[in-house]
């Protein structure tokens, strides 16, 4: 089997390419930057340029990673442009050179401010542009299906937040608040939060490179769920800290301070690393549930041993020097 990576030189794509090579599968990344790992394996692309991927893409199997997603991304066309303009031109490519098996991560972002435990046949309710945009996409693949679903096989993976070593998202922005000696805890930590280790969301895109044919559509979560007070207390021990926060702040307070820094970041037009959103956000729960267990699928890393060694690779270790990649 061969096969294309679209969007394969970032976080998920890296560790997903290193997957491959350790099963000796044949595939090319396909990207607009070239990959920091894996270089003799990167072919320029663009997945809005339709001509660009008549020249690239071949193989028994597509595999698309590619995505604006950051919540800062400007012009918004790009969402358009890159999540649905991508996934349609994937599609127009697949139908005319006989490729019948496509994976796509999506996104929980699909679902919006989705009811606690959330599955794959709750409704879609986006509210942002990522989150719609990636919705576009899905219906796109699932047209392209549907056009011959006797002999095509789609796979739809809807992760939730992916954190990892490398990775500069808000888990690491979590991680980040949490390794400060002067860490206040925010509300009573009973709050959950669904989270996605990248190593095993890696090995579950590989795992379904072997599906039947037919339309797989799957939520991934590393399970079982920690509650925010326990992400906080193993976190804090790998980080050789007191388990306790110094102090515990009410909700309520919080948010009022939150406020406060909102205010003085319009003011002085700057970023600052509090906020009401992120003091929401904290103390929301953000809880989805998955039937990935249904099709066998077994991860090498519990979710707590997965944040140990983030946490030991990013603050203990803090080898600061290492390539890192951007995301929410």
């Amino acid at each position: 089997m061969s096969l294309s990576i679209i969007g394969g030189s970032g976080f998920i794509g890296n560790k997903l390419s290193s997957v491959l090579r350790n099963k000796d599968i044949d595939f090319v990344n396909l990207d607009i930057c070239e990959s920091s790992f894996h270089k003799e394996k990167f072919r320029k692309c663009d997945v809005t340029n339709i001509l660009d991927l008549e020249h690239s893409l071949n193989g028994d199997l597509i595999i698309n990673l590619s995505a604006v997603h950051r919540d800062d991304v400007r012009p918004k066309s790009l969402y358009e442009d890159v999540n649905v303009g991508g996934a349609r031109n994937i599609c127009e490519i697949a139908e005319k050179k006989g490729i019948n098996k496509i994976i796509f991560t999506s996104s929980v972002a699909i679902y919006g401010f989705a009811e606690k435990n959330a599955n794959e046949n709750c409704a879609p309710n986006p509210f942002n542009e990522y989150g719609k945009t990636k919705l576009k996409a899905e219906k796109i693949f699932i047209d392209w299906f549907n056009k011959d679903k006797e002999n095509r096989m789609l796979v739809i993976i809807r992760p939730t937040v992916v954190f990892g070593e490398m990775n500069r998202g808000n888990v690491y922005n979590l991680l980040n608040q949490i390794s400060r000696k002067n860490f206040p805890m925010i509300g009573n930590g009973e709050n959950i939060k669904s989270m996605a280790y990248v190593d095993n969301l890696a090995d579950f895109i590989s795992y379904s490179i072997n599906f039947n044919k037919g339309l797989h559509i799957y939520n991934y979560i590393d399970k079982p769920d920690l509650k925010v007070k326990k992400l906080i207390e193993v976190s804090r021990k790998c980080m050789n800290l007191s388990s306790k926060p110094i102090a515990t702040l009410p909700y309520h307070l919080a948010l009022i301070g939150g406020y406060f820094f909102d205010i003085i970041s319009i003011i002085f037009r700057k970023n600052l690393p509090i906020s009401s959103i992120r003091i929401k956000k904290f103390c929301s729960d953000s809880q989805f549930d998955s039937s990935v267990s249904q099709t066998g699928f077994q991860p090498r890393f519990s979710l707590e041993d997965a944040l140990k060694k983030t946490v030991k690779y990013e603050f203990i270790d803090k080898r600061n020097e290492e390539i890192t990649f951007i995301s929410e």
